[in-house]
Formats: structure tokens, sequence, C-alpha cells
């Protein structure tokens, strides 16, 4: 290989993923001063679509919240160790059945407060951001950055067909 390993420099994503790592730290901390303990932030979601629907197989929680079921059983395993959910076996050997134990029945109204208000204010930023760009909102912009990406993909992939050729 020729080229510099592109993973030796920090990339363009790492600071965005630097503010989402810390989100999820302050987001734990207001669950620590609460005296919440083993609820992290990946937790949430699931959890509270637990609560609006009643029991769901992991796959079935995975699809209604677009995450692989990959993804969703090790959250299911981590949100099991720390008592939040019990899962019993689904309609045939292949299926887990996941249900919100006692305890995270009593903590899904504060933690869907939590998350309806840290939506808002993500909103807030959301079209604060778009309008620094010259968007109306977040949708606006999301177009306006599709479309230039799209340009320049093809654009990229026009440029590797003429060298392969």
């Amino acid at each position: 290989m020729t080229s510099l390993d592109p993973t030796t420099v920090p990339g363009r994503w790492d600071s965005l993923h630097a503010v989402l790592r810390r989100l999820d730290d302050e987001i734990e901390t207001v669950y620590a001063d609460r005296g919440i303990v083993g609820v992290r932030p990946r937790f949430v979601y699931p959890l509270i679509r637990l609560a609006h629907t009643g029991p769901l197989t992991i796959r079935e929680l995975a699809v209604s919240l677009g995450r692989t079921h990959s993804a969703m059983s090790q959250t299911v395993t981590a949100m099991r160790r720390e008592g939040l959910v019990e899962t019993a076996p689904g309609a045939d050997a292949r299926t887990r059945r996941v249900a919100l134990t006692a305890r995270s029945r009593e903590l899904v109204p504060l933690l869907e407060a939590e998350w309806r208000a840290t939506e808002e204010s993500v909103a807030e930023i959301d079209d604060e951001l778009a309008k620094k760009f010259g968007a109306d909102d977040l949708a606006a912009l999301k177009s306006q950055v599709s479309e230039r990406l799209e340009a320049e993909y093809t654009g990229a992939a026009r440029a590797v067909l003429k060298r392969a050729l």
C-alpha cells in the first residue's frame, strides 16, 4: 500500500464523537446525582420503548428502534446485568422476550422526562446550527449536505473510473 494510514491522524469525526461522549457523561451525572446507578444513556431508549409497548423480542425491539439485532442483544445483556430487564424464552428456541423489571418501571418516568428535555435541547442546537449555515431548520440543512455529498461522491466515482481505464 502506497498511501499513509488515515487512522493515524485525527479524523473529521473525532470531535463529533467527543461531543457525544461528553453528552453521555453529562447524562450519567444527572442519573448519579439522583442516585440512579447502573443506567447508561444507551439503555434509556429501549427502556422507554418497552414501557410503552410491553415485552418484545430482542429482534422486535431492535427493529422498532432502528438498531441491529446484535447491538440490541448486547444492550439487553448489559441491562439484564443491571437488573433493568428480564428475559424469557420466546415462541421458539431462537427468540427471547424482553420485559422491564419493577426497578426499571419505577425509573422510566424520570428517564423519559430527561430524554424529552435532552431532545428539546438538541433540537434547539440543531436549529441554531442550521441557521448559521443559511438553512431554515435541520431538515433543510441535511438536504443541502446530502446534495453536496452526492455531487462529491459522483465526481469522485467518475475520477476513480477514469483512472481504472
